[in-house]
């Protein structure tokens, strides 16, 4: 097993559960900065997103803190973007796909640390039953403390075509895409941010899923190292969600947008 390709699988899959990030925005660059190609960094940084996601679902599936509704109908623009992503990653030039990754990712950083406080707050006349989503509708009840927070999904429209947007960027440089999904349901649709966190980590596998079948079609899967960082993923991911499960969302917000600018300075001195 190469055990540098587990431990960075390990930290970044634990960070990506935490924001809802999913690990390979960091995983990806941290690589290629330590000698891999980019083009074999992509398809590992999309299998450290699908084991992570597998690994950190079950967690937030049983707080009550995933909502299908709104991941499954996102996850339709996200999944066609990936696969036009993967498919054209051979024609887009490093350096600038890099600069847009960050611009976007610095934008979102930023745009997250100016909110302050909460926006959905607790209903008293709601209880521990009320937890879970809403069948046939794009919003649901969350546990916050001793609360129980409504919440209702806004501008769909908007936040789909930034979810098409992030499945391209996942096709492209293999970096899940998770560092726009999660700040385009908070922000943009005004899901609560462990929401929206919990749903994009539980989601973001299918988006990597379908870039992966892409580079399995074009041979650009190397098995032992796929292994490592499933392996390293799973551990992290799993670290990550039990983690996140004890902040509360101004905390979450603010790790966020913290790991994004990282990220955003990453990605400059990467190119």
């Amino acid at each position: 097993m190469n055990w540098t390709e587990f431990a960075f699988a390990a930290v970044t899959s634990a960070i990506g559960a935490i924001g809802g990030l999913g690990g390979a925005v960091l995983l990806v660059p941290l690589l290629v900065l330590t000698g891999t190609s980019a083009r074999a960094a992509a398809p590992l940084g999309l299998v450290s997103v699908a084991a992570g996601s597998s690994a950190a679902g079950a967690r937030q599936l049983g707080n009550g803190l995933v909502n299908h509704r709104i991941g499954i109908a996102t996850e339709l623009f996200a999944s066609a973007g990936a696969v036009t992503g993967a498919v054209a990653s051979g024609l887009a030039s490093d350096r600038v796909l890099k600069f847009v990754l960050a611009g976007v990712a610095f934008a979102a950083g930023v745009l997250g640390a100016r909110r302050k406080g909460i926006r959905n707050q607790p209903d008293p006349n709601l209880t521990s039953h009320d937890v879970g989503e809403h069948v046939g509708s794009l919003s649901g009840v969350y546990q916050l403390d001793a609360g129980f927070v409504p919440y209702q999904a806004r501008r769909f429209r908007s936040g789909a075509a930034l979810f098409g947007l992030s499945g391209v960027i996942a096709g492209l440089a293999g970096a899940s895409g998770g560092f726009v999904k999660t700040p385009a349901s908070s922000e943009v649709m005004h899901v609560p941010v462990r929401v929206a966190a919990a749903t994009t980590t539980f989601t973001i596998g299918v988006t990597s899923a379908a870039g992966l079948i892409v580079f399995a079609l074009q041979r650009r899967l190397d098995l032992a190292a796929c292994a490592a960082v499933c392996a390293g993923s799973i551990i992290g991911a799993t670290a990550g969600a039990a983690f996140q499960s004890r902040l509360a969302p101004p905390q979450v917000r603010r790790f966020l947008s913290v790991a994004l600018v990282v990220v955003a300075i990453v990605l400059v001195v990467r190119a």
